[in-house]
C-alpha cells in the first residue's frame, strides 16, 4: 500500500495523463459515432430508411457529443442590431499578455451620424470569470452591452496554453493585471462590470488605485460575486470551507502533460471543474440531455439546437493556475479577507473605504445557488467612502445565477438598470456636489410573496 505523500504524488503527475489517454482512446470511437449519426439522419442516404433509424441516429448524436472534446467557442458576434440598424463589429486585440488578452469589440459604421454617437458612448471594461469557462460565456453581456457602450473584455488565457517560461500567476498577478487595463483605458472615463469571480479582485485592484491617490474608474458594477462568502453560504462555499487547504493541493492540483505548450505547469484542470459543475445539479444535466435525444428523435430542431448551443459552451472549459485557484480558495472562501479588512497585496491593505469617486451597482439573483444573497450585497456594507447616494443595489427577481448576465432577464430586466447606471454617472463621483446627509436609501428590496 502506498502511504505518506507519495499517493498524491503520483495522482499529480498521472491523473492528468490518463485523461488525456482516455479521451485519445476514446476518439476513434466519438468520431465514428458523429459519422453514424449523419449517416442516420441524412434524407437522401438509404440508411435513413431503415427502421429505427432516426434512433440510431439521436443516439449517435448524444454518444458523440458526451464524448468529444469542446474548443474554445467562438465569439460569433459578427453584428449587432442598433435601432433597426445593422452595426458590423470587429474584435481587435488591444493588449497581449501571457494569461491574458484584453480584447476590444469595436463598432463600424458608414453613417457620420451613427459614427459620432458611438465615439461619444461610455467606455465598458468587462472583467469576465476566471474560473473554468471560458470569457465567451458573457457572449449575451457583451453583445447587449455594444447597443450603448464601447466595450473591451477580458478573454483569460487557458494555462495548459502557457509555457512554463512565464512563471507563475497568482491572484496578485490577476488583481495587477486588471489595474494595468484600467489604467491603460483611462480610469477617468471607465465604467467596470465584473461578473462573478472577479469582483473580489477588481474590489481589490479599485481599493488599491484609491488608497494611492490614483484616479478610479467612474463606477463599478458588480454582478453575482462571493464579496463576503460568509453570506447565505452555497454548496460552492462549503466545498471550500469544508475542505483543509491541503486536501485541495493534494487533490485538486495537477500537472499538465508535455504534448501541451504548458507542460509541467501546476493546474486546477478545466475536466474536474467541469465534474463539479455537473455534480453539482446532476438529474438536471441527465434530463436535458434525455430530451435532447427525444427531440432528436421528433425531429424538434430547433430546442435540439438549443441544447448544442448551450452545451457546446458549458462542457469547454479551461484550466486555471494553480497558485491562482489556490489563492482564491484561502483569500475568499476560507479566511475571507476582503470583508474582515486583513487583506493585504504586495504589502499594501485593500481597503475599501478608500474607494470615493467612483459610483457603486452591485446585482444578484434572487435564486442564485452559486453566490447566495448578500455575498455581492457586501460590497455595499465595505465602500463607506461612497456616498450613499451613488451606491445602489439590485436584487434580480426569479433570476439564478447565470439570469443576472445572460438571456431574457439580463437584457430586459438587468441591462437597462445598468444602462442607466453609467447614464447617471457620465461624470467622476468626486466632480460631483455632495448631497445633504440625510439620503433615501438606494437599495431594492425582495419582494416576498404573500403567505
Amino acid at each position: 500500500m502506498l502511504r505518506g505523500n507519495i499517493r498524491p504524488y503520483i495522482l499529480d503527475v498521472m491523473l492528468y495523463q490518463l485523461h488525456e489517454l482516455t479521451r485519445n482512446l476514446l476518439a476513434p470511437w466519438v468520431h465514428q459515432a458523429q459519422a453514424n449519426a449523419k449517416f442516420f439522419a441524412n434524407q437522401d442516404h438509404w440508411w435513413s430508411q431503415m427502421p429505427g433509424a432516426d434512433r440510431l441516429a439521436a443516439v449517435n448524436e448524444l454518444f458523440h457529443r458526451i464524448g468529444k472534446d469542446y474548443e474554445k467557442p467562438e465569439w460569433g458576434i459578427n453584428e449587432i442590431d442598433v435601432e433597426g440598424e445593422r452595426v458590423p463589429i470587429v474584435v481587435h486585440e488591444e493588449i497581449s499578455k501571457p494569461f491574458c488578452r484584453l480584447l476590444r469589440f469595436k463598432r463600424h459604421s458608414n453613417e457620420a451620424d451613427q459614427l459620432h454617437t458611438m465615439l461619444n458612448q461610455p467606455f465598458v471594461l468587462v472583467v469576465a470569470p476566471l474560473s473554468g469557462h471560458h470569457a465567451t460565456l458573457l457572449r449575451d453581456t457583451v453583445r447587449t452591452l455594444l447597443r450603448d457602450h464601447r466595450v473591451y473584455v477580458t478573454d483569460w488565457v487557458d494555462a495548459r496554453m502557457v509555457p512554463g517560461s512565464e512563471g507563475e500567476f497568482g491572484l496578485d498577478d490577476y488583481i495587477a493585471y486588471v489595474q494595468e487595463f484600467i489604467r491603460h483605458l483611462g480610469a477617468e472615463k471607465l465604467h467596470v462590470v465584473s461578473v462573478c469571480q472577479p469582483t473580489v479582485p477588481v474590489l481589490a485592484a479599485v481599493s488599491l488605485m484609491a488608497s494611492r491617490g490614483e484616479t478610479t474608474p467612474r463606477s463599478l458594477v458588480m454582478m453575482g460575486g462571493p464579496i463576503d462568502a460568509r453570506c447565505s453560504p452555497t454548496a460552492v462555499n462549503n466545498l471550500a470551507t469544508q475542505n483543509p487547504m491541503s486536501w485541495f493541493e493534494n487533490n485538486v492540483i495537477h500537472t499538465v502533460p508535455a504534448t501541451f505548450p504548458g507542460a509541467g505547469r501546476r493546474v486546477y484542470p478545466g475536466f474536474l471543474q467541469h465534474a463539479g459543475f455537473l455534480s453539482m445539479n446532476p438529474s438536471r444535466h441527465f434530463s436535458s440531455h434525455w430530451d435532447f435525444y427525444a427531440d432528436l428523435v421528433k425531429g424538434d430542431m430547433e430546442d435540439a439546437d438549443a441544447h448544442r448551443r448551450f452545451y457546446d459552451e458549458y462542457n469547454a472549459v479551461l484550466d486555471m493556475p494553480a497558485k491562482y485557484y489556490l489563492d482564491t480558495i484561502r483569500v475568499v472562501f476560507q479566511e475571507f479577507l476582503l470583508p474582515r479588512g486583513e487583506w493585504y497585496v504586495q504589502g499594501e491593505r485593500v481597503d475599501p473605504t478608500a474607494i470615493t469617486g467612483t459610483a457603486l451597482l452591485s446585482i444578484e439573483g434572487e435564486l442564485d445557488d452559486i453566490a447566495g444573497l448578500g455575498q455581492t450585497e457586501a460590497a455595499q456594507a465595505l465602500c463607506t467612502g461612497i456616498p450613499a447616494a451613488h451606491r445602489e443595489h439590485f436584487i434580480v427577481e426569479g433570476a439564478g445565477h447565470y439570469g443576472i448576465f445572460s438571456g431574457r432577464r439580463w437584457r430586459e430586466t438587468v441591462y437597462p438598470k445598468v444602462r442607466d447606471f453609467f447614464a447617471a454617472h457620465a461624470q467622476t463621483v468626486a466632480s460631483k456636489p455632495k448631497k445633504a446627509a440625510k439620503i433615501a436609501s438606494n437599495v431594492t428590496p425582495l419582494r416576498r410573496k404573500a403567505g
